[in-house]
């Protein structure tokens, strides 16, 4: 009873912390404290019947909220508005905006945010006059990479720069330059939210940054790829007002997958959590930072067979999930969406991260979308 009580003034005083500075506060999801949910790939490029099939699906596993981008045109809202009428909010990753093309050639720095604006608020329109209410806005995708961002050159250096290169080093003053014009687009998508009639309380959260889990420097093994850690993004776009126009910080964590069951393996993942992945995230109300969603984290499972042999990744996803319940319990970790349920339409392999296998859901899936464990 008194551990009752606790937690509800615990949530009482969260709350009121919020409304008093004005705060979006985050939200529950089915009376959960933290958003739990997964990633689709690609849903678009399956049909209709094979969309509402694993939406049926995800539903039966008890998941209430799937990561997944909304096309700009109708084939998006009709997908959108499905899964919600399957009791399915959705967390909406914008991959394009503005013209920025992460897989191509038109870096964040020329990010256009009247066309963002032009293109997205008549969808958003469009999903709320069917009464759509969405998880969270995601814009963009770890924009702290090079492959996802054409601002990094490539071949780059093998690094992963520092806060300081960001200000000074030729290469990430260029980084900073989109990362600059990001926050003018976050501040048109702030206020196309705030006018929103339905998404008014919808948390905004960062792109989802990745990370190598290690200290500046040398990237060993990537020779020709560079890297701005979670901490220096999020610490550079703080120094530029991002506080103001975000509710949370997005993270993509795919921790070491050493030793399941080992003590100090274990040891090292959740060191590596507090200090690459989860440093910044503080909870709601706080004045240095803002809570973390985990919109991407998994563990690959190589095993092909049916029956699935998912002993090693069960043990794994448990192993995260207790660390994860500290940060849950403190308020500073809200959203954990595992990646992914399903394979890459596109690929005729399946997908070694995907926990939806052999016509079930695996064990490790089940512990992974299971928010008892976060309790």
């Amino acid at each position: 009873m008194e551990k009752k009580l606790y937690l509800l003034f615990t949530a009482i005083s969260l709350l009121t912390a919020a409304q008093a500075q004005n705060i979006i506060p985050m939200p529950s999801i089915n009376n959960q404290a933290v958003a739990v949910g997964v990633n689709v790939i690609n849903p678009y490029k399956l049909s209709i019947a094979e969309q509402n099939d694993m939406l049926s699906k995800i539903k039966s596993a008890g998941v209430h909220v799937i990561r997944a981008s909304i096309t700009l045109n109708d084939a998006g809202v009709d997908f959108a508005q499905r899964a919600w009428e399957q009791g399915i909010q959705i967390e909406w990753l914008i991959y394009h905006f503005g013209g920025y093309d992460p897989f191509g050639h038109v870096p964040l720095s020329a990010a256009d945010p009247e066309q963002f604006r032009n293109t997205f608020a008549p969808i958003l329109a469009k999903l709320e006059a069917k009464g759509i209410v969405l998880t969270a806005f995601e814009l963009g995708n770890e924009i702290n990479l090079s492959g996802t961002n054409p601002e990094f050159p490539i071949p780059g250096k093998g690094v992963q720069l520092s806060l300081d290169d960001l200000y000074h080093d030729t290469e990430g003053q260029q980084i900073a330059k989109g990362y600059l014009q990001y926050l003018k687009v976050l501040a048109v998508l702030k206020d196309i939210r705030d006018h929103s009639k339905l998404n008014q309380h919808t948390p905004i959260l960062t792109a989802g940054l990745g990370n190598y889990e290690q200290n500046d420097g040398p990237l060993p093994g990537r020779p020709k790829g560079d890297i701005v850690s979670i901490n220096s993004t999020i610490e550079y776009m703080r120094a530029h007002g991002l506080d103001s126009l975000v509710d949370g910080y997005a993270i993509h964590i795919y921790p070491w997958s050493n030793g399941p069951g080992d003590a100090s393996a274990a040891t090292g993942r959740r060191n590596r959590l507090a200090n690459f992945d989860l440093k910044e995230c503080q909870s709601i109300g706080s004045k240095s930072g803002k809570p973390g969603w985990i919109t991407e984290w998994g563990f690959n499972n190589t095993d092909m067979n049916c029956p699935i042999n998912d002993t090693n990744r069960t043990l794994l996803v448990k192993e995260m999930m207790n660390n994860y319940r500290p940060y849950v319990q403190q308020g500073r970790l809200v959203g954990l969406l595992y990646f992914s349920w399903n394979s890459d339409p596109l690929s005729k392999n399946v997908s070694f991260g995907s926990i939806f296998r052999c016509g079930a859901l695996t064990e490790s899936g089940k512990s992974a979308l299971d928010p008892v464990l976060l309790k």
